[in-house]
């Protein structure tokens, strides 16, 4: 089981890498054309908004309700069964988001000032800072109908991954990066400004990935027409499940909106910097924690269904060894290399050095949570599986309050550093509270193997991170050095990271290919 879960695991990583590759040009691009301005901010905050609703609708709180009974259908009744189970769901969600879809649109000066207070409050005294809201509320028109394009895309995904056709669905996000790529350098110019163009490349891409995975379903048999069916039986536990779980993944996706929402009366450059390092943070969380939950998910469900305990708890001991292995040296480059990875990549155009200074302190406090926030990808999927969708909420409200504990405590003497430091401690707090619910019922305990596991990791990390510190120039050598010098350099440290790591490792005894066979730590019984 394990060396299978290691191949779809590597399939979504790829997939993960070329989209998160393409993603990281597409910021590039952004940063040059937009930099770290007024108009930066109002676009990264108008984006946030249908990103926000998708995870409720689409790739969150829906795929933790629909995947788990997805493979009990599949599991008990057979392919038929999941034809029709996608249809009704097709139709009884699409219809939903569209009249959501609709009245964002229509609402959106409401919805901007609803996030954007900082905005809004200066759109009404008359201050100079109400054009951000009036253009932020402009381009919330453009930008909403991805959150139609997308649930469907997320739905299509769905089901793919439990026929465990991964790539797809990994793959789909690599045409909104185009989009918007596109949008950035070939629109701009006929239009007032990026931000503008950029929100034409959100709709373009969303209308793309959609159109993508239509052929794939239709290959797979699994184009279906969609039909309203409320109070369908699959559809009414879907209903049951999918409402908790929106407060449970409304719990991450608020806190950043409520990030937003105080950064707005900080000061400019605020948003975009938190957006560019939040940014970097989502190139190994979506390359190995997302990656990692994608597949786990359906194997867990269908484990739980057919109540093989043994190996449900197998799939989570390997899951939470690959986090640790992949997750330590990821969060530990970050934090060593973080001015310099932002000087190198974003500071051209628009985007100043300065900038890619002020990104470097929020990224190396986001990055200081790193693991624990891939940790959560994988054990809550240990609650869906078993549609136990409560637990994982009440432990999300409270990291939630948490958050903004945090924000308040922190924020004002360390201003929108506070708030990316926030989300480290809540997001620590959260996968500590996932875990001790799981040794509370019995689910799943780290055993003795495991732990010695994480000790090698930690101190492989730590010696690698050293070595990295070493011979990395200082911020001064940096500024100085040509764009192509800095990116040699860069890639230089990185190649050498990743052997010292994975050598240290093996002088400690670990070996990789444990992971093709059965699991670094079996869970003894």
């Amino acid at each position: 089981m394990s060396a299978k879960l290691l191949k779809s695991g590597m399939i979504v990583s790829v997939m993960t890498l070329i989209s998160r590759v393409l993603g990281l040009v597409r910021d590039v691009v952004t940063a040059n054309v937009l930099g770290a301005g007024a108009m930066a901010d109002v676009f990264l905050m108008v984006n946030r908004i249908p990103n926000f609703l998708r995870r409720l609708f689409a790739e969150g709180a829906f795929s933790q309700a629909f995947v788990p009974v997805l493979s009990e259908v599949k599991a008990k009744h057979g392919d038929d069964a999941v034809r029709e189970l996608m249809a009704k769901a097709a139709g009884t969600l699409g219809l939903i988001v569209t009249g959501v879809t609709l009245l964002g649109m229509i609402g959106s000066p409401v919805l901007m000032a609803l996030f954007g207070m900082g905005w809004f409050q200066d759109y009404l005294q008359g201050n100079a800072g109400g054009e951000k809201y009036s253009h932020a509320s402009f381009l919330l028109k453009i930008t909403f109908p991805y959150l139609w394009f997308i649930t469907f895309v997320a739905l299509s995904g769905a089901i793919l991954n439990t026929y465990n056709k991964f790539a797809v669905a990994a793959f789909s996000p690599v045409f909104l990066n185009i989009a918007m790529i596109a949008a950035a350098l070939l629109l701009t110019p006929y239009l007032d400004d990026a931000s503008t163009a950029l929100a034409w490349g959100v709709f373009l891409g969303g209308l793309l990935q959609f159109v993508f995975q239509l052929p794939f379903l239709a290959k797979a048999g699994l184009l279906v027409r969609p039909r309203w069916a409320w109070k369908d039986e699959h559809v009414t536990r879907i209903r049951t499940l999918m409402i908790p779980a929106l407060f449970g993944v409304s719990v991450s996706q608020i806190n950043l909106l409520l990030d937003a929402v105080i950064a707005s009366f900080l000061m400019t450059g605020s948003v975009a910097w938190l957006y560019y390092s939040d940014r970097l943070l989502e190139f190994p969380l979506g390359i190995f924690g997302i990656a990692i939950a994608t597949v786990i998910l359906p194997n867990l469900s269908r484990q739980f269904a057919t109540d093989d305990q043994h190996e449900f708890k197998r799939t989570l001991d390997w899951s939470f060894s690959l986090i640790c292995l992949l997750g330590l040296p990821s969060m530990a480059g970050l934090i060593v290399l973080a001015e310099p990875i932002l000087l190198t990549v974003f500071a051209h155009g628009k985007f100043s050095a300065f900038d890619a200074s002020q990104a470097s302190l929020s990224l190396i406090a986001y990055a200081s949570g790193l693991v624990p926030l891939m940790l959560i990808k994988v054990l809550a999927p240990a609650f869906y599986a078993r549609q136990d969708i409560k637990t994982p909420v009440r432990i999300g409200i409270i990291a939630m309050v948490a958050n903004m504990a945090f924000n308040l405590m922190l924020a004002p003497f360390i201003s929108y550093v506070g708030l990316a430091l926030a989300t480290a401690l809540s997001g620590s707090l959260n996968a500590w509270l996932l875990y001790h619910g799981l040794v509370k019922r019995d689910i799943y305990r780290l055993n003795s193997n495991t732990l010695w596991l994480l000790g090698k990791a930690v101190l492989a990390a730590a010696l690698m991170a050293a070595l990295m510190f070493w011979c990395s120039p200082n911020v001064a050598g940096w500024l100085s050095m040509a764009f192509a010098v800095k990116a040699w350099t860069l890639l230089w440290l990185v190649a050498m990271a990743v052997p010292v790591y994975f050598g240290l490792l093996w002088l400690f005894g670990v070996r990789i290919s444990q992971l093709k066979r059965q699991t670094i730590a079996e869970t003894k019984s």
